[in-house]
């Protein structure tokens, strides 16, 4: 029995050394994979809960216009942190008093940030005042949780808006940073909109860390190595934007009351000089956290302050689309310079088609355009044709998106055949939806950015750049420009068919045309005014036009919203962006940024900036840092207006003719220097086209 016992004894001491033994064995084990195996993996834990690492965020890239003349910068502002794992939610009664929120604002901005870490501060309020900041500093003690930083805010030294155009800035959502993880942080405020959104991986720059030594309760107590780790932020690239800030200010005050839009091209480069979408919104409003009641404001607006026309809004253009129907009749050989269609005063396909300030009389494809004559470009569409007719337009940049480096943009519509069989069937129509379309009218809608383009290419001789709002980023070393490129547009017509429709365009301002109010002394303008038709109200009124006749520096789009006539309301807009910007100085100043130009010390980036610059801007843009900055470009001009042949002795002159030959020479008069109007005589061989009469 005794034995028996002792037995048992043993075993249950054998059991439990043998579990001891291997208890202890699994420890050091463990000690031994904590210490050796995994040393820089729990070294780092260690460093992680005595070391705490606070994000640098990088100055914000400026805004330059093409004059380098600031016009978005960066100015300092107070922001102020909540820590969460300090913070006792006791005081948010005393903060929201302090900073002006409602009751319930911190609650709100906790719940929403403390599920990232509750020991990382939250940006409760930004551009807190002074007085805020010298109260905390002298409550700290009784304000656990509770500090400040320096932050910087967008400010807009000069007096343009250009709201659609710069864009603006706004808290990071959820939904972005679930995307971008790998940079941003909540709290991170991100381009919104306009160029701040095209160019944001350009503008953000890169983000430093400063290291500092924490106790157990994460509180810092002194920096950690003596700031040896730390990393310090990279400003973002200053942009340099196509814009000019005497043409944008020219543009704001011609909207000044009126709604509508403008867009003003250099027709060589595609650069972008006046960008506006009126009314606009103060984007003062918008450097911090917006205040609900201002976004409801704007929200609820009848006049839509935030949606942007220039690029989105479509209308029918109008007249101001004759010139292209001109085009397609020229490049096609429908009709010649000489060719002849008369107006009788209307057109009938099926209907009456009204032509007004008609009868026009016998014309050729100039006085065409100069009188706008409805009965011409009825007839001329029907003969182009429909799919021909579309074709041209596309070349010209309609029905599709221009492409423009900011991502709001409509395409508007282009009818084709395609496009009529997909919406009635191709039974459902017939040609009587192309007459009306011969004067851009009918379900044909553009934008007046797509028409900004039209007009630049025209006064190019149909070939431009795609356009833009901004011409590179200034390198921090060097302080020059380093451009971006940007695809290449050729319309592929003859420069005899563009000379023959500008000489047009300049009939309606110089001539008897219709766009007399956008005459500038000493500077010869050319142009188209526009009545888009709106079957909610007032019609709509277009003009475009461009300057100098003889060398085109700019091309100007206008659409006034509810104003009646293109030459009443849009043209005298237009004449005067056009005269702040040819009227400059400066015009031919150099696009190197000068060394002397006095940019402020707190803006120019550091000498080893490694902001990767492959970053592709918009679809086929890329980046070349060894272009060359040219300005000024010219097009060749061997090719100038002449007259045409003089009448044959002994030949014939029609009645016709004797009338066209009657108001070329009345026209000759208002010819620019060095340019001679193409005649109208009778010369052998000379394409007469006569219209059926309305009843035919």
């Amino acid at each position: 029995m005794t034995s028996s016992r002792k037995f048992g004894t043993d075993v249950r001491r054998s059991i439990l050394y043998y579990v001891l033994v291997s208890f202890f064995a699994v420890l050091v084990l463990q000690l031994f994979n904590m210490q050796v195996i995994k040393h820089e993996f729990f070294d780092g834990k260690s460093a992680d809960n005595s070391i705490k690492g606070i994000v640098q965020t990088p100055l914000r890239g400026v805004f330059y216009d093409r004059n380098y003349k600031i016009v978005v910068n960066n100015k300092p502002s107070y922001t102020l942190l909540i820590t969460p794992s300090n913070y006792s939610r006791k005081l948010n009664n005393v903060i929201e008093t302090v900073i002006g929120a409602e009751p319930g604002y911190i609650d709100e901005i906790l719940a929403d940030n403390v599920q990232y870490s509750k020991y990382l501060p939250i940006r409760v309020q930004r551009d807190v005042s002074f007085q805020v900041i010298s109260w905390i500093e002298e409550n700290k003690e009784q304000l656990p949780g509770v500090s400040y930083i320096v932050d910087m805010e967008r400010e807009y030294p000069d007096s343009i808006m250009a709201s659609h155009m710069f864009g603006y800035t706004k808290e990071i959502s959820r939904k972005q940073l679930e995307m971008n993880k790998d940079y941003y942080d909540m709290g991170d405020f991100v381009g919104n909109n306009g160029v701040e959104k095209t160019y944001e991986k350009y503008l953000r720059g890169i983000k430093g860390v400063k290291y500092m030594l924490v106790d157990s309760r994460r509180k810092e107590i002194g920096r950690f190595k003596d700031g040896l780790n730390d990393k310090e932020s990279v400003k973002g690239d200053d942009l340099v934007l196509t814009i000019d800030a005497d043409a944008q200010k020219a543009a704001e005050r011609g909207f000044k009351g009126l709604k509508g839009a403008l867009v003003a091209i250099e027709p060589k480069t595609g650069e972008i000089l006046a960008f506006v979408s009126s009314p606009q919104y103060d984007l003062n409003n918008f450097t911090t956290v917006t205040p609900k009641e201002i976004w409801r404001n704007l929200n609820s607006d009848p006049d839509k302050p935030l949606y942007n026309r220039a690029t989105l809004s479509v209308n029918p253009p109008g007249s101001t689309f004759k010139p292209l129907a001109a085009i397609a009749a020229l490049e096609e050989g429908i009709i010649t310079p000489q060719s002849i269609i008369n107006c009788p005063g209307g057109f009938y396909f099926g209907r009456f088609f009204k032509c007004h300030g008609g009868p026009h009389g016998p014309l050729t494809v100039e006085h065409a355009i100069e009188k706008s004559c409805n009965t011409f470009f009825y007839q001329l569409i029907l003969r182009i044709g429909l799919d021909k007719w579309a074709d041209y337009a596309r070349r010209f940049g309609f029905g599709h998106k221009t492409g423009v480096d900011i991502s709001e943009e409509n395409r508007g519509i282009l009818p084709s055949t395609e496009y009529y069989n997909k919406r009635y069937g191709k039974n459902g129509w017939t040609k009587g939806f192309i007459v009306s379309l011969g004067i851009g009218q009918g379900e044909l809608s553009v934008t007046p950015m797509q028409l900004a383009q039209y007009v630049s290419l025209i006064a190019n001789d149909g070939k431009s750049v795609k356009p833009h709002m901004v011409k590179g980023y200034v390198d921090p070393g060097t302080k020059n420009l380093v451009p971006f490129k940007f695809d290449p547009i050729d319309t592929r017509v003859s420069r005899k068919t563009m000379e023959i429709v500008k000489h047009g365009m300049y009939l309606v301002v110089n001539g008897a045309g219709t766009a007399g109010n956008a005459k500038i002394p000493g500077i010869t303008v050319a142009g188209k005014t526009g009545t888009a038709q709106n079957p909610h109200g007032k019609d709509h009124a277009w003009f475009m036009g461009f300057a100098p006749y003889e060398d085109p520096k700019i091309a100007v789009a206008v659409l006034v919203e509810n104003a009646g006539f293109g030459a009443t309301w849009a043209a005298p807009i237009a004449r005067s962006v056009m005269q702040a910007y040819l009227n400059k100085s400066s015009l031919h100043q150099n696009q190197a940024v000068a060394k002397n130009q006095n940019t402020p010390k707190d803006q120019t980036p550091p000498k080893n900036q490694d902001t990767p610059k492959d970053q592709n801007v918009s679809k086929g843009q890329t980046v070349t840092k060894d272009q060359a900055v040219t300005k000024g470009q010219t097009v060749s001009k061997e090719k100038t207006i002449t007259r045409e042949k003089p009448v044959n002795k002994g030949q014939t002159v029609t009645k016709e003719e004797a009338v066209l030959k009657d108001q070329n020479e009345r026209k000759i008069k208002n010819a620019p220097k060095n340019q001679t109007p193409k005649g109208q005589k009778g010369s052998k061989g000379e394409e007469k086209i006569v219209a059926a009469s309305n009843k035919n």
